[in-house]
Formats: C-alpha cells, sequence, structure tokens
C-alpha cells in the first residue's frame, strides 16, 4: 500500500454516485468503503446500513461521503459527521449552497475538513483549480456552462432544428434529464453551483438572492433569431469581483459562434477563471454523472489521504453589487418594453441594465406573455 494507512470511508446513499464511488474505491489502494448508508429494504450485504448511528459513532471511519442528495437529512448528517471528527465529502450542491458557511465553521472548529469539489462541474477539477489560483491571484471573474442537461438540449436544438419540447423528452430518454426537469431548465442547479464557486473564488458567504433565468421558454424561432446574428445561445453562471463588491447571476447568453462556450457538444461543461497575472484558464469535462462525479469525490478522499486539509474562509466583507453585471439584453415577446430598440421579428433589444433589472423586466413582461424568452448578448 506504499506505506499509507489504511483510509475508512463510509458512503451516505448509494444511488447514481454512491455506486459510482464505491467502483472507484476497489481499485484505489489505501481506501476501503467500510459502510454504505441506504434504505432499510435496500440493504443488501454486511457494509450497508440504515442506522446513521453506527456511521458516525464508529471511530475507524475517518471520512463521510455524502451523495444523498437534497437538503435534509444531508444537512443534519453532515453537521453530525463534521461535530464527530470526521471529514466530509460531498456531492450535494443544493445543501452546500444553502449551508456552506455553516459546514465551513462546524469543520473549523472540530479540527476536520470540508471537501466540495464534486459539488461543481462533475469530473472537471473546478474547485480545485479556484483554490490553486488564489494561492497567487485575486480571482476576478468567473463563467461557464455548468449544466450539462440544458446544454445538451440547447446543443442538439441548434445542430437539429428541433424545437424545446422534443429536445427535453429526448434527453429524458437518454437520461440526461430527470422526469422533473425543473432544477436544470429553471436554472436552480446552475444557481446552487454559482453560489458556491461565488464562494470559493470570491471567500465571500455568496447571497442566495441573485438574479436567476432558465431556459424553459427558449423556442426553436429564438435559436433561429441569434443564428442569423451569428450567435448561438448557452445558459451560463458567471461572476464579478472588483473593489470590494460583487456580483452573480444565472441566465442564458447569446454567445458569438465562434467561441469555446459556443462550440460546447452534448451534455459536457465548459468553465473559466480569470486571475491577474493568469488571465483566463477554461476548464472542460463531463459535468455529471456516475463516473465522473465520483471520481471527483474519490480525488477528494485521496488529498485527505495524503494530509491536503482545505480551509473555507467565508467572511470577506464584499458588498454585493448588482452594476457590476451590466449588459445588453434581447427580449422576446409580444409588447415592446418601454424604451426597446426592435432587434428581430417580435424580439426588441435594451441597452445598458443589470442582470437584476433585466431579470425584473422578465417577470413583468410574462406576467402577460408566459411564453416570452430572455438573453444576454455576451
Amino acid at each position: 500500500m506504499k506505506g499509507w494507512n489504511l483510509m475508512k470511508i463510509a458512503i451516505l446513499g448509494f444511488g447514481t454516485v454512491g455506486r459510482g464511488v464505491d467502483q472507484i474505491v476497489a481499485d484505489v489502494e489505501g481506501v476501503e468503503v467500510a459502510r454504505i448508508l441506504d434504505l432499510p429494504d435496500r440493504c443488501c450485504e454486511p457494509r450497508m446500513t440504515s442506522d446513521y448511528d453506527q456511521i458516525v459513532g464508529d471511530p475507524g471511519i475517518e471520512v463521510v461521503l455524502e451523495c444523498m442528495g437534497g437538503l435534509e437529512p444531508a444537512h443534519t448528517f453532515i453537521v453530525r459527521a463534521l461535530q464527530a471528527g470526521k471529514h466530509v465529502v460531498t456531492s450535494n450542491k443544493a445543501v452546500v449552497a444553502a449551508h456552506f458557511a455553516e459546514f465551513a465553521a462546524v469543520a473549523e472548529e472540530h479540527g476536520v475538513s470540508l471537501l466540495i469539489e464534486a459539488t461543481c462541474g462533475g469530473g472537471i477539477p473546478w474547485i480545485a483549480s479556484i483554490e490553486k489560483a488564489r494561492r497567487i491571484d485575486e480571482v476576478t471573474m468567473f463563467s461557464g456552462i455548468m449544466n450539462g442537461t440544458t446544454n445538451y438540449i440547447v446543443d442538439n436544438m441548434a445542430k437539429t432544428g428541433a424545437d424545446f419540447d422534443e429536445t427535453l423528452a429526448q434527453a429524458q430518454r437518454l437520461g440526461y434529464a430527470e422526469a422533473d426537469p425543473s432544477a436544470d431548465i429553471d436554472g436552480i442547479d446552475v444557481k446552487n453551483k454559482t453560489i458556491i464557486s461565488a464562494s470559493v473564488a470570491f471567500d465571500v458567504a455568496c447571497t442566495p438572492d441573485l438574479p436567476v433565468t432558465g431556459i424553459r421558454t427558449l423556442c426553436k424561432a429564438d435559436m433561429d433569431l441569434f443564428a442569423a446574428e451569428g450567435r448561438v445561445v448557452k445558459l451560463l453562471g458567471h461572476g464579478l469581483s472588483r473593489d470590494g463588491r460583487y456580483a452573480v447571476a444565472v441566465e442564458p447568453m447569446a454567445l458569438p459562434a465562434a467561441s469555446l462556450e459556443a462550440n460546447v457538444p452534448a451534455n459536457f461543461n465548459l468553465v473559466t477563471l480569470e486571475g491577474a497575472t493568469i488571465g483566463k484558464l477554461k476548464f472542460y469535462g463531463q459535468g455529471a454523472g456516475s463516473l465522473p462525479t465520483g471520481n471527483a469525490m474519490v480525488q477528494d478522499v485521496l488529498d485527505l489521504r495524503d494530509g491536503r486539509r482545505p480551509r473555507y474562509d467565508l467572511t470577506r466583507p464584499l458588498a454585493y453589487d448588482p452594476t457590476l453585471l451590466t449588459g445588453d439584453y434581447v427580449f422576446r415577446t409580444t409588447v415592446a418594453p418601454e424604451g426597446a430598440e426592435p432587434y428581430g421579428p417580435g424580439a426588441w433589444l435594451v441597452r445598458s441594465i443589470t442582470a437584476e433589472d433585466a431579470r425584473r423586466l422578465l417577470s413583468a413582461i410574462v406576467a402577460t406573455d408566459e411564453t416570452a424568452f430572455m438573453a444576454r448578448l455576451a
């Protein structure tokens, strides 16, 4: 075992990601899956239990891997593990986005670590790359395609000319989209990843009240409209930090067709950060899935085994300033917004407004035109 002591871990949840972790760990020296938490009717082998106390109370288990999803009982289980002096590795972006500052404080109090690589970008080493860049640079910007389901939808629409509903149904048949795709197509999944990314990049307890717009009302006519202008629609999460301020948003963007982001295929992700001396760095890969996400969790376990102990200080006093994210927005709607310029058939351009104001304007428009769509011009 190359001199390593055996590290015993426990997996909470034995679904897609949990099974991927178990499969990968089977071929990793020095790490053993000692316990697996699952529902009583699914406990079918000696490592499995439905009693969390058997895990959190076992002094031999050093690391708890939470891949259950959702807010509860994941939140309670993570806090209890940290309080028991166990490191926690999680892929659960919803619970980290909601409780990041609390988890970081509890981990610090009890001398253990929270590792979150798998919450953002699947197998892409995104969080670790932000942390590495920050050793030298302030990270001043991040942006990216952070959701494979929505990227598959817009990529397929652009390539085949199919409409949204048809493409969504295909994504569901292929297993890229859930039966209820709301978290993906309404931007909630990207919101959670944006909150986590901003928290790590800017050392701030990122606000949960950021403007979020998804692609639920995107249609083929929108794709055609922007294609005629040499643009491709993608759903992005992004953030900026400058002069003691920061801002974040999730929104569809109409990107130049020649840009790297516009050409990301299928269910892949592409995320970018920028620092003063490093410039722009881009990271591309599978953003979800059993083995890519499981790989990210096991990488975190190996970091712990090798002595890496990340800490997150989210107390930097940055002011949230929505004016940092200002741009030109196209609205496809039946009635022209006040002060808008014509952009194309049934579409209107509103110049130089913040992401927050654009979201508010869209909400007002949707009150009378529920099929309206909005995208920012990159």
